[in-house]
C-alpha cells in the first residue's frame, strides 16, 4: 500500500521507516527545507535520528498534498499544537476512504481537544470512522533500530484498526488492535505530563519509591479522567497506559523525564527548552490536561503541581511536600 508519513521528527520518521521496510511505498513529508535536502542525499535524519541510514525506497517531501495523494493510510506525526493547522492544508488531498492515523501524543491547548476530536472538527464527524490512534510504549530510537517494540491502534473501525496493524507490523514491530481510541490518546498525551513529575524526582535526588509512586498515582489520574471521558480502564491497565507510562518515566531517552530532572535539578523551563532540539509534548501537554481536569472536575494533583513548577515558579521541592501533605485517605 502507499502510506503517506506528515511529520520527520524522530517518531515520524521511525514509522516511516518501519513501513518503508515492510515494502510499501512511503513518503515522508519534511517541514525543515534543509532537513529535506540532507534526507534525499543521504538518507539520514541528521537532526532527529542520527547516525541511522534509513530504508533507501523511502521518499521525502516537501509537498503535503503530494505525501497524502492516493495514500491507502496517512499517518500524523506533528506536534499537537499544530496539528489543526496542518489538518486543515491536508484536508483537499485526503482519499475519502482511507484511515487517517494519530501517532501525535497531546491535548490541544485552548480547545483542550484530543487529535480525534480535532480531526472532527476540520475534517467532518464521518473521519471518526476511519480515524486510528497508534500509541504505546515506543522510544522512536528503538523502532528505528529494529529492537522489539509493541504499540497499539485504536479506532471505532475493526477494519481501519487492522490495517494499520496488517501495515506496520513486523517481526521487530508488534502491533495490537484496540477500540478505545479515547482511551490510547489519552493514555500517551498524560503520560507525558507525569513523566514530568517523575523526572522532577530524579532530579531531586529521590529514590525508586518516589518514582515508583508517582507513576501509580499517576496512573490513576489517567485513569480517572479517562472515565470521565468516556474511555475503558482495561485500555491503562496495558501498553497504551501502564506500558508508555513506564518508560516515559523511567527511560533516559525519554525527552520529558529529561526535561523534569533538569527541573529538579534547578534549571528554568526557559533554559531547558531553549537547549532542546525536539519537542517535550508534555510542556504544552501539563498546561492543557490541567486546564482540562479543571473543566471537567477530575481531580489530578500530580498534573496539577507540574502545572504549578511549570507555569506558577513554584519550587520543586515544595510541591513534592505539598503532595505528600494532602489529606490521608483510602488508596
Amino acid at each position: 500500500m502507499k502510506i503517506g508519513v506528515i511529520g520527520a521528527g524522530s517518531w515520524g520518521t521511525a514509522l516511516a521507516h518501519r513501513a518503508a521496510a515492510n515494502g510499501h511505498e512511503t513518503v515522508l513529508w519534511v517541514y525543515e527545507p534543509e532537513l529535506l535536502s540532507s534526507l534525499r542525499s543521504t538518507g539520514v535524519n541528521h537532526l532527529f535520528l542520527p547516525d541511522i541510514q534509513l530504508q533507501p525506497g523511502l521518499q521525502y517531501t516537501g509537498d503535503l498534498a503530494e505525501a497524502a495523494a492516493d495514500a491507502d493510510l496517512v499517518v500524523l506525526v506533528t506536534p499537537t499544537q499544530v496539528t489543526r493547522s496542518v489538518l486543515e492544508q491536508l484536508a483537499p488531498a485526503l482519499q475519502s476512504q482511507s484511515p487517517l492515523v494519530s501517532a501525535s501524543k497531546g491535548i490541544e491547548l485552548g480547545t483542550l481537544c484530543t487529535v480525534s476530536q480535532m480531526c472532527g472538527q476540520v475534517l467532518g464527524e464521518a473521519i471518526l470512522q476511519r480515524f486510528v490512534a497508534l500509541s504505546g510504549p515506543t522510544f522512536a530510537r528503538e523502532v528505528a533500530l529494529g529492537l522489539p517494540s509493541l504499540i497499539v491502534a485504536g479506532s471505532a473501525s475493526q477494519a481501519a484498526a487492522c490495517q494499520v496493524q496488517t501495515a506496520f507490523s513486523s517481526p521487530e514491530f508488534r502491533v495490537y488492535t484496540s477500540e478505545d481510541t479515547i482511551g490510547v490518546e489519552l493514555g500517551g498525551a498524560v503520560k507525558n505530563v507525569i513523566a514530568i513529575a517523575a523526572g522532577i524526582a530524579d532530579g531531586l535526588g529521590f529514590g525508586h519509591n518516589t518514582r515508583a509512586a508517582l507513576i501509580t498515582r499517576g496512573l490513576a489520574e489517567i485513569r480517572r479522567l479517562g472515565r470521565v471521558m468516556g474511555a475503558q480502564d482495561t485500555t491503562f491497565a496495558g501498553l497504551a497506559g501502564m506500558g508508555d507510562l513506564v518508560l516515559t518515566c523511567t527511560g533516559d531517552l525519554s525527552r520529558n523525564r529529561t526535561v523534569g530532572v533538569k527541573l529538579g535539578q534547578g534549571q528554568s523551563l526557559t533554559e531547558i527548552m531553549a537547549e532542546m532540539r525536539m519537542v517535550a509534548e508534555g510542556v504544552k501537554s501539563a498546561e492543557s490536561v490541567y486546564a482540562l481536569a479543571r473543566r471537567l472536575g477530575v481531580e489530578m494533583p500530580i498534573t496539577h503541581k507540574v502545572y504549578d513548577i511549570l507555569y506558577g515558579d513554584k519550587p520543586a521541592r515544595q510541591a513534592v511536600l505539598e503532595l505528600m501533605s494532602r489529606d490521608l485517605k483510602a488508596e
